[in-house]
């Protein structure tokens, strides 16, 4: 718990409880929760704990550099805390979030859109999971 609380100041975030418990689950998580996800897994341990008091620091901590979040499932916003470049695989059967290391795909052409600037890009397939 302390290095979480290392961690949120040195993003110059306060560690109240609340935002202790929020980002000790989605920044420990290797799954892809919504919001609403991560706000009935807090309230486990603080049932007391309000839905815009989890929206609230889950956006805190996508503004300050700890979290990324993205739409990548059925149009819903999801969180994720691996911050370094890689794709995604939503598998169409359980709906999870597989990432895929960056260094497995190579997209070709971005640069060369005509009137785009291109930031970022990733790489998002469905499909599911081979049977073994």
């Amino acid at each position: 718990m302390q290095d979480l609380i290392v961690r949120l100041r040195q993003h110059g975030i306060q560690p109240t409880p609340q935002r202790l418990a929020v980002a000790q689950v989605v920044l420990t998580t290797r799954a892809h929760p919504a919001a609403d996800q991560v706000w009935a897994r807090v309230r486990r341990r603080s049932p007391t704990i309000s839905r815009a008091t989890v929206y609230n620091t889950l956006n805190l901590l996508v503004e300050r550099g700890l979290l990324r979040s993205q739409i990548l499932r059925g149009g819903k916003v999801v969180f994720e805390p691996r911050l370094e470049p890689h794709h995604h695989l939503i598998d169409e059967e359980t709906g999870r979030i597989h990432d895929i290391p960056w260094h497995a795909l190579r997209v070709t052409g971005h640069r060369a859109l005509a009137g785009f600037e291109v930031r970022e890009h990733q790489v998002v397939m469905r499909g599911r999971r081979r049977r073994r």
